[in-house]
């Protein structure tokens, strides 16, 4: 798999955590709009508040994802996977707070009622598969949404989401590189 590193300064230690869990997200800047390079320019602390009204609440703002998908498909890692990206938040999972430290954030661009692309479909399920192999206390069912770990805060990736097909694609191909 080709992946694309750019690398943003947003990442602390992982102090020893371990990682078991994938947060999928979605994003884009303006909301709804694609193929902008606006939530790269945030992930990278380059976002030009002037370009959309919508930014300005956006000021001062410091988040990453390890990974970016764009709509093409095109996978870019911004945090490297042994550090902590800053994309959860305020955020619990099986009654551990604040999942930054244990979790890998992979952004698709898109919109919690927007489908994702075949493109980034394939791209994440590939990306799955890699850190699944790299990272073994990941399991298809440790693989979540950020509506998952922050309930009522956030609804991405939303209901458009093919849950019930990554997962099934996930477990047949962690079969295949038992």
């Amino acid at each position: 798999m080709k992946i694309q590193k750019i690398p943003s300064p947003n990442f602390s230690s992982r102090n020893g955590e371990q990682v078991d869990m994938i947060v999928i997200h979605t994003a884009s800047l303006p909301a709804g709009e694609f193929g902008t390079g606006y939530v790269l320019d945030l992930f990278l602390n380059r976002l030009d508040l002037a370009a959309h009204p919508s930014f300005k609440e956006l000021e001062g703002l410091k988040v990453s994802a390890h990974y970016f998908i764009d709509r093409k498909g095109k996978v870019i890692e911004l945090v490297d996977p042994d550090q902590t990206a800053w994309h959860a938040g305020v955020s619990s999972f099986e009654g551990r707070e604040g999942c930054n430290p244990f979790s890998i954030g992979i952004e698709l661009e898109g919109a919690p009622d927007h489908r994702i692309t075949e493109r980034q479909y394939d791209s994440l399920q590939e990306l799955c598969l890699l850190l699944m192999e790299r990272f073994p206390l990941i399991t298809s069912e440790r693989i979540v949404g950020h509506s998952d770990i922050a309930p009522g805060r956030k609804v991405d990736p939303g209901s458009l989401f093919p849950w019930a097909r990554l997962r099934a694609a996930l477990r047949e191909g962690a079969k295949g590189n038992v």
